[in-house]
């Protein structure tokens, strides 16, 4: 009881927020792939996101490769 309490209940909760995460991820959020490539979300399919890492240069990447997810509504944590 003590080892689901202490470790696996809170690894359960990390990786249920992180699949929502990436399951909403929307054109104009900021995402970092695992391979640490980060841009901003351009289109939007059922398992692929096309990023836009520099002007002009898109590339699809595989929606559960992404490792964040930054929503475009989401506020400065000091500003």
């Amino acid at each position: 009881i003590i080892f689901y309490i202490l470790i696996l209940r809170p690894q359960n909760q990390r990786l249920k927020a992180h699949n929502a995460a990436i399951n909403a991820v929307q054109k104009g959020d900021e995402v970092i792939t695992g391979g640490g490539i980060r841009g901003k979300a351009t289109k939007v399919m059922d398992d692929e996101v096309e990023v836009e890492i520099a002007q002009g240069v898109k590339i699809r990447v595989v929606k559960s490769t992404l490792s964040q997810v930054f929503s475009k509504n989401a506020k400065p944590a000091n500003d």
